[in-house]
């Protein structure tokens, strides 16, 4: 969950893509152009240890906007693939 919250304050395309799990991995990652991440808020986590083959993250990531400051409040599903923890998806609804 760091690495692609560090990927987008970097804009690592490259990154989130090969964090992304292949079913659900769009064809295209666009970033918003003028957004700027400022901090993150890990709220929980459910799994996701070394014996486990998915997890949870629940998170809190703002950011400053071309038009204003945000915040996005996730609760996120990952899953070990080929040994590495990747994005499977999220829901920012009702969190």
């Amino acid at each position: 969950m760091r690495s692609r919250y560090t990927a987008y304050v970097l804009g690592d395309v490259a990154h989130l893509r090969r964090s992304w799990h292949p079913e659900t991995r769009p064809t295209d990652v666009t970033l918003v152009a003028g957004q700027r991440w400022t901090g993150l808020e890990i709220l929980g986590t459910v799994g996701g240890q070394a014996l486990d083959s998915n997890g949870e993250v629940e998170f809190v990531a703002h950011y400053q906007g071309p038009e204003a400051a945000g915040s996005l409040h996730e609760h996120s599903r990952f899953e070990r693939v080929d040994g590495r923890w990747v994005y499977v998806d999220g829901d920012a609804s009702g969190v």
